[in-house]
């Protein structure tokens, strides 16, 4: 029985003695069909930081009348496009209109008793014995309500525009709440009549992790990509970082403005975006995929498969782009490097 188990004991040594001696000889001679390879290639290397956020057109205009009264036109439909100075609705009120013909005749009438008050007094500085200082009051006096008068007719005509809304710019009408014959009550004057937008200006709006928000400058190039319109192409550049950090689901975030340099149709205040805000680049350079690479952060080693032999290689790595990382030596275009196993990779993900 004893042999029977030495035996045993004996044949299991050999056969992993084999094993070993087969991995340790087959080592460097790895079939490329039982290898995972790829080709050292030139291309463009971009890192970038992301920035999620929203379309915003910036030139938004919320317009209320400004005294109460009943609609009397509504002169524009919604997606109506309109110039500054253009008059959108109007309220009855004739009331309003009323004070302002009154005061209007009222300066008329201090106009005339200026001209009046003042050929008297021209006319007590040529004849004896009439009160000059007298005349000269009057005059004065003429000219005082005059003054009076002007202010009166001001006041009444800018009671008269609030009972009308007019375009600040050019624009597209976005809304419309009020209907003709619609009583402006009190609490009405705080609600938007007619909404309106600038739609030649748009601009995007994100927020930046504090982890990245180092690396971001202002006048950094940027490619914006649309949820709703992912086939555009949008380019940008960044124009605003906010100094004050926003806690947003737990981390840091500053408030990130990047205009849109080639508005494309179909842009629509309050689309999803992204932005790749970019950060460095290099253009055709020799490149592999990260998960290619092995050894330590200060000594970064490949495998290459030379005439099926497998090579390990000291490489020298630059700019990386999370995925792929520019080889600055150690490696030629065209060259085929392998896959390390999961044991044979660097510790921990690492960005150049």
């Amino acid at each position: 029985m004893k042999k029977k188990r030495t035996l045993i004991i004996t044949t299991i040594c050999v056969v992993v003695i084999g094993i070993v001696l087969g991995i340790v000889l087959t080592r460097g001679t790895g079939s490329e069909d039982t290898l995972t390879t790829v080709n050292v290639t030139r291309g463009d290397i971009v890192k970038t930081v992301l920035v999620d956020g929203s379309l915003v057109m910036p030139n938004k205009a919320y317009l209320s009348f400004g005294t109460m009264g009943t609609v009397a036109e509504v002169l524009v439909d919604e997606g109506n496009n309109v110039t500054k100075g253009q008059v959108l609705a109007r309220l009855d009120a004739p009331s309003l209109e009323s004070s302002v013909e009154m005061a209007e005749l009222q300066v008329e009438i201090a106009e005339a008793q200026v001209r009046a008050a003042r050929a008297q007094y021209e006319k007590a500085q040529d004849l004896p014995g009439v009160d000059e200082d007298a005349a000269k009051v009057s005059w004065e006096i003429a000219r005082l309500n005059l003054e009076i008068a002007e202010l009166s007719l001001e006041s009444a005509e800018l009671n008269l525009e609030k009972a009308v809304i007019v375009a600040p710019f050019d624009g597209v009408v976005a809304d419309i709440s009020i209907t003709e014959g619609k009583e402006i009550s009190t609490g009405a004057l705080a609600t938007p009549a007619i909404s309106l937008v600038d739609t030649s200006e748009i601009e995007m709006r994100g927020f930046i992790d504090e982890m990245d928000i180092a690396m971001v400058q202002l006048g950094q190039e940027a490619n914006i990509i649309l949820d709703a319109l992912p086939d555009e192409k949008v380019k940008g550049s960044v124009v605003f970082i906010s100094p004050v950090g926003t806690i947003l689901a737990g981390v840091v975030s500053y408030g990130t403005t990047i205009t849109l340099e080639n508005p494309v149709a179909g842009l629509k205040d309050g689309m999803s975006a992204t932005a790749e805000v970019i950060i460095e680049r290099r253009d055709d350079v020799l490149s592999i995929p990260n998960r290619y690479v092995r050894g330590t952060p200060e000594n970064r080693m490949v495998v290459v498969l030379v005439d099926g032999q497998q090579e390990e290689r000291q490489i020298t790595l630059g700019l990386s782009d999370g995925f792929n990382t520019e080889v600055l030596s150690g490696l030629e275009e065209g060259e085929k490097v392998v896959l390390p196993t999961p044991g044979e990779r660097p510790g921990g993900f690492f960005m150049m």
